[in-house]
């Protein structure tokens, strides 16, 4: 791909817009980047930056191509005032993957992206192969190729945002581990969602592997299909806690592992399928499941005080996480949840409850939403915040229950971002004192 005297302009100015900015300097290109924030600090001196940047000087700019970061809506004003007719608007993953001639193993999904595109590096490390996670998890993909050295494989996460503008994108390996509603305040409805996720497809030949949830709507792929399931016997990868079978004879043992729960196991399934692809056999996959720990804030042990055990899943960000989380108890739950309003519904989460949940604590801009979607199901009470919520969740526990933080959608209305929030958590958790 030629760059050479193209006026590019880069909308964003976070970590990936710089990545790009940086990769588009190096191959030749005249770069601006725009923000709507009136100051961006620490930006570096070599890049152009025009902060407080408007739809006006979108049309004022003569773009030959536009660079937007994934937090950006593609068909914001501000976007569309930069993208003149017949000017390309693409992402940063879609740039940097241009100038990328590696492997792609490329995982999106709702929920479980991380833990499994962390499972596939470390996979891909442990057969001797140079590879590195990034993406929407770890650092943009343009970082990466600003190296001195540039990885074989790469461990891609791909978020919606992210496969909106992708153009030539093309993965040896595409993962869709699951979808459910989520991001209903970017998208119009959840279609719209799911026809960005079947993005990560468009490119795949026959020569390429999709890996896939057994029971997934999806149309029909050009690439060869593997799937795997916790229900469906038939699917090529199936768990019934602890083995995963290939055939109904068992692979893999996940006891004594972290990954022995329904959701992980989707995620170490995919994993393995995913390397196979790059001949990496099922042994070396071994060797790492017996030893991985899951990134954090997710259904992470906090503590276990006076008989309750206390879980951080700080990361369940919709619906479906929240499910999940539940899915895997087996104790009586006390759930502290909320947030930010994403407009998802919550309805259909009261079957759940009652099966699994003896009391609900809620907070946050949807405390009154989850109220009365909850309290039909279960006692639901509302705190101010989540110290509050951990110490009513405390009174409600009994010996032998779990307390889960599972908020169930984003924490923007509170915090900048699920990693503070689950601190705040822990930090609570671990002020409590024992009963004497």
């Amino acid at each position: 791909m030629q760059l050479n005297n193209l006026n590019i302009a880069v909308l964003g100015a976070g970590r990936s817009g710089r990545a790009a900015a940086r990769l588009a300097i190096k191959h030749g290109a005249r770069v601006c980047v725009f923000d709507a924030s009136s100051s961006i600090d620490g930006w570096p001196e070599d890049i152009p930056l025009h902060t407080a940047a408007t739809e006006e000087d979108g049309r004022a700019f003569h773009a030959d191509m536009v660079v937007i970061s994934p937090g950006i809506e593609t068909d914001s004003p501000f976007v569309k005032s930069f993208g003149r007719e017949g000017v390309e608007t693409i992402g940063e993953m879609e740039l940097a993957c241009r100038f990328y001639h590696g492997r792609i193993i490329a995982i999106t999904g709702t929920n479980g992206k991380t833990t499994t595109t962390s499972l596939v590096e470390k996979i891909l490390l442990r057969a001797g192969k140079t590879a590195v996670a990034c993406g929407n998890y770890g650092v943009p993909v343009a970082e990466i190729l600003l190296r001195d050295s540039v990885p074989d494989v790469l461990a891609l996460e791909v978020s919606s945002f992210q496969l909106e503008t992708i153009r030539d994108f093309h993965p040896d390996v595409a993962v869709w581990l699951n979808f459910a509603p989520d991001h209903m305040d970017r998208y119009k409805s959840v279609e719209d969602y799911h026809r960005a996720k079947l993005h990560i497809f468009d490119n795949q030949t026959e020569k390429d592997l999709a890996v896939v949830r057994s029971g997934e709507r999806l149309p029909h792929l050009k690439a060869s299909v593997l799937t795997f399931s916790p229900e469906d016997p038939a699917a090529d990868l199936y768990y019934r806690g602890p083995l995963i079978l290939e055939g109904g004879a068992p692979l893999l043992n996940l006891e004594g592992t972290t990954l022995n729960q329904r959701h992980n196991a989707e995620n170490a399934m995919a994993a393995v399928l995913a390397c196979r692809h790059l001949g990496i056999p099922a042994e070396t996959a071994a060797e790492v499941l017996k030893e991985f720990a899951p990134p954090g804030h997710r259904c992470e042990t906090v503590r276990t005080l006076d008989g309750v055990l206390w879980l951080n899943d700080s990361k369940a960000t919709n619906l479906h996480a929240l499910e999940a989380a539940l899915k895997s108890q087996h104790s009586p739950v006390i759930l502290i949840a909320g947030g930010k309003d994403k407009g998802l519904d919550y309805v259909p989460l009261r079957p759940m409850l009652k099966e699994k949940v003896r009391a609900c604590v809620v907070f946050g801009q949807i405390a009154d939403q989850l109220q009365h979607a909850f309290s039909p199901a279960v006692p639901t009470e509302k705190a101010a915040d989540v110290e509050a919520c951990v110490a009513k969740a405390r009174s409600l526990a009994r010996p032998g229950d779990t307390v889960l933080f599972s908020p169930g959608t984003s924490s923007f209305d509170m915090f900048t971002g699920y990693v503070q929030r689950g601190q705040a958590f822990r930090d609570a958790v671990n002020a409590l004192p024992p009963l004497s």
